[in-house]
């Protein structure tokens, strides 16, 4: 039944305009010439001038100076933008696609929506995303009801048009550890909330993380603190003991499965990166220590600092939105927000830009971008963590990333120089994934 709602949920997007509609294979094995005023083909190089890019089935085939067109490439389609811009995909490595409802409202939709409910909402988040610009995300964590990994399905077979989706499944953690879904509600509701993703030991861990395995998951999700948005007043600190961590690192990294964590607390970033995690998402609260845990690992930062841009507006609208121990939380989150980017950036970590979208607002995922040099990186260093840093944290440099021969052709252009002022990214006027024109305003 479950799998039947989630594929009529999705299934009803096919009767969209023939704007959003699979291209035919004929069109795909075309060549096409992207005409690009500038053009930032590998980040963290210098942009090019007047350029051309071959593209043919999909893929960059060649990177050429100039404006070359159908007369070299017979029977060429030609895109004209050499008025604009042009750069890769972005990519977002922090999102939940399922809802960007939160506190009491996205509490409630959790007990009253459907998956097929969320599935529709996914859809169209998805939707919102990709035309923001972001060609790829990793998406860490919505549930058990399998919503997202049928989506990343569903987009990847042309059913449905939506970023290229790396899937968490449903994250793990401790029982009435931040991912325990059950918080927050009262105790005869929590019998009927189901939780497989929760484990208490090594052994537990273990068996949690050949779970999502099982699931066909991309991407294994943990939480080794407290969290934010987690209904119980017990802080954002460390909430899982050291063989618990390395279990659960050790059986991801077993099956070649990454593992991004959502700390905050220090001593739940420092166990992580111990255990060899391959990303922090959030690191709050980082230390000295901590730093030297990144350098010597290798490991990824991933700030997420526009969750403060989602947090701002909903308490704007109502000040009730949040229950009281998450409010407070909230308020210290704002308040502490960028100082432990400024810290890591400055001795050197490794940064991935991610949003935590579903927090903050779906389709403002480039809001980060600002964020992020007001908190010490330049423009080229925050579209460098958007596009070749991610790629590499998601393990796709091969494919994305950068606009070089063999990679998909997933670009965006702007109207202005994002080198100049990051906050252009904002306004997108022209996405194409795979080859294909999602947008152009011209």
């Amino acid at each position: 039944m479950l799998r039947t709602c989630i594929a009529a949920a999705l299934a009803s997007t096919l009767a969209a305009p023939a704007a959003l509609a699979a291209p035919s294979s004929a069109a795909s094995s075309s060549i096409t010439l992207v005409q690009a005023g500038r053009l930032l083909d590998r980040p963290g190089k210098a942009p090019r001038g007047p350029s051309t890019l071959v593209l043919r089935d999909g893929k960059v085939e060649a990177v050429l100076d100039g404006f070359v067109g159908a007369d070299k490439y017979a029977g060429a389609r030609i895109v004209d933008l050499r008025t604009r811009f042009v750069l890769p995909g972005l990519i977002d490595s922090h999102v939940h696609l399922t809802s960007d409802r939160a506190g009491q409202e996205g509490q409630l939709a959790g007990v009253t929506d459907s998956p097929a409910a969320f599935a529709y909402e996914a859809q169209m988040n998805a939707l919102k995303t990709l035309r923001a610009g972001f060609t790829t995300v990793r998406n860490l964590g919505d549930g058990n009801e399998g919503v997202t990994l049928a989506l990343r399905d569903a987009i990847a077979k042309g059913w449905v048009q939506g970023p290229r989706i790396l899937d968490a499944g449903a994250p793990i953690s401790t029982t009435s550890g931040h991912m325990d879904g059950r918080l927050g509600y009262a105790d005869w509701v929590q019998h009927g909330v189901s939780q497989d993703n929760l484990c208490d030991g090594p052994e537990s861990c273990r068996k949690a993380v050949r779970r999502q395995i099982g699931r066909g998951v991309d991407v294994i999700k943990i939480a080794t603190t407290g969290g934010v948005n987690s209904v119980v007043g017990a802080g954002v600190g460390r909430q899982i003991f050291d063989d618990e961590v390395k279990a659960l690192v050790d059986t991801a990294h077993l099956y070649g499965k990454k593992v991004a964590v959502h700390a905050h607390g220090d001593e739940g970033i420092k166990a992580a990166l111990a255990a060899g995690a391959d990303s922090i998402e959030h690191g709050t609260l980082l230390d000295e220590a901590g730093v030297k845990l990144y350098l010597k690992s290798g490991a990824y930062y991933v700030p997420t600092l526009s969750t403060v841009n989602g947090y701002k507006e909903r308490i704007a609208n109502n000040p009730d939105a949040y229950p009281p121990a998450v409010r407070a939380k909230i308020d210290w989150r704002i308040g502490v927000t960028g100082k432990a980017l400024r810290m890591a950036h400055q001795k050197g970590v490794k940064i991935a830009f991610g949003t935590d979208a579903g927090v903050s607002k779906h389709g403002r995922n480039a809001d980060e971008f600002e964020l992020l040099v007001e908190f010490g990186m330049t423009p080229a260093q925050a579209i460098q963590a958007a596009t070749v840093n991610a790629a590499e944290l998601l393990g796709v440099g091969a494919t994305a990333g950068s606009l070089e021969p063999g990679k998909h052709a997933d670009l965006i252009a702007v109207g202005a120089d994002p080198l100049a002022d990051v906050n252009v990214l904002k306004n997108v006027s022209f996405v194409m994934k795979g080859g294909q024109v999602v947008k152009d305003e011209g």
